[in-house]
């Protein structure tokens, strides 16, 4: 019984191989999903498609896409302020600090010439790629930035800034 479902089973296949080819024992797809297969590979080899599925492999090179943030974390001591930032993929060179009043500002800035050149077309095509991203802490006394440390180590931003004591102003009866 087992038996004759198998030949049946294999009955079906060989029916819809490719006519004159008896060595082949590879079954084609039955025609609704052959034309379903040829649909699919149609769809992804388009040029239109092919541009859009490049889009998206550019889009996560990117360590920060245009417009977006990255996380920064404040502990506070007693003693300093240390505000670490995840920074991954980033270079050192890309980074900048400002320090305006008690603000601080983290700015990563990452710009690039993209070419490409196509011999056999003849086309050249240069792209200049700039994207910045920022981010802004306050902290509640004015910042010295004499007594400010930065360190750069493995895509994690670390500054620290002493904590200013200010000056106790004796009140007159």
């Amino acid at each position: 019984m087992i038996k004759s479902k198998i030949m049946e089973r294999e009955g079906l296949f060989m029916s819809s191989m490719l006519p004159g080819d008896k060595n082949n024992h590879k079954p084609q797809l039955p025609e609704p999903f052959r034309e379903l297969v040829k649909s699919m590979n149609d769809f992804f080899t388009d040029k239109p498609m092919r541009g859009f599925l490049q889009s998206i492999d550019d889009f996560f090179k990117t360590p920060f896409p245009l417009g977006s943030s990255f996380h920064v974390e404040t502990v506070e001591t007693g003693q300093e302020y240390i505000i670490s930032a995840e920074l991954p993929g980033v270079k050192k060179e890309q980074i900048q600090l400002n320090i305006t009043g008690n603000y601080l500002t983290i700015t990563v800035e990452n710009k690039e010439i993209e070419t490409e050149e196509n011999d056999l077309t003849h086309v050249y095509r240069r792209k200049f790629v700039q994207q910045q991203s920022s981010r802004t802490i306050a902290l509640p006394h004015t910042i010295n930035e004499k007594s400010v440390k930065a360190s750069y180590r493995d895509g994690l931003l670390q500054i620290r800034i002493p904590q200013e004591k200010g000056k106790v102003i004796d009140i007159d009866e």
